[in-house]
């Protein structure tokens, strides 16, 4: 009966880390978006030589 109420593990760290790993992973993505949209766009309008 005792062994039924004993908390064999704790859940909250493993929660709290999870947490963080998901909002490094969702700032992470917020700025390659960022660099994606900013970035220079590419001038193709070199002059060939003939």
């Amino acid at each position: 009966m005792i062994s039924q109420n004993l908390a064999l593990y704790n859940w909250n760290n493993g929660v709290i880390m999870i947490a963080i790993f998901a909002l490094v992973c969702i700032v992470l993505v917020g700025i390659l978006i960022n660099f994606m949209m900013g970035g220079k766009k590419a001038d193709n309008t070199e002059e060939e030589e003939v």
